[in-house]
């Protein structure tokens, strides 16, 4: 395996991890409540959960994410196209998941769910990367309002969906 492609990986197991529980919270827990007033609530918030997330991702493209993340690993940076596309192709199917939820629609949960985690532990891992690097770390200034809706997020489909088993 190339060191561009074991760092990508490395760099990303994270954010598996953090799909494999989005993925599980989707199946084990049924689209959301039909009230229309709570509904229209959580769509407005996933709309502001996004838009706070594309903000995070220009902060961190502009200050060099992608090259400082997989060094502070002791891995090859990756390339800007790859953290663009990737980033870019997320936000994608977050705006698209919105048209899902406002339906109803079960697999539309999944990548709403990663949203939510996602930015939760962005809030949680940027800081502690300033603080293992001696300094501002990429990404760092959006973060606490990343984490912060991130976790909101959660408690919100949390309360809204309920358990299927």
């Amino acid at each position: 395996m190339s060191d561009r492609v074991e760092s990508i990986f490395a760099g990303t197991a994270g954010l598996a991890l953090a799909a494999f529980v989005a993925l599980y919270l989707a199946l084990a827990r049924g689209p959301a409540s039909s009230e229309p007033e709570a509904h229209d609530r959580l769509i407005r918030l996933i709309a502001i959960a996004i838009a706070a997330q594309g903000l995070h991702f220009v902060e961190e493209l502009a200050t060099g994410f992608h090259r400082r993340f997989p060094e502070f690993l002791s891995f090859e940076p990756w390339p800007a196209q790859f953290f663009v596309a990737f980033n870019v192709l997320w936000i994608v199917l977050w705006i698209v998941s919105v048209f899902g939820v406002r339906e109803n629609v079960a697999a539309a949960y999944f990548p709403i769910w990663f949203l939510a985690i996602g930015m939760s532990l962005n809030g949680l891992v940027h800081p502690l990367l300033a603080l293992a690097s001696g300094g501002y770390f990429p990404g760092l200034f959006s973060s606490p309002v990343v984490g912060f809706l991130g976790v909101v997020l959660c408690r919100r489909l949390w309360e809204l969906t309920s358990a299927r088993f």
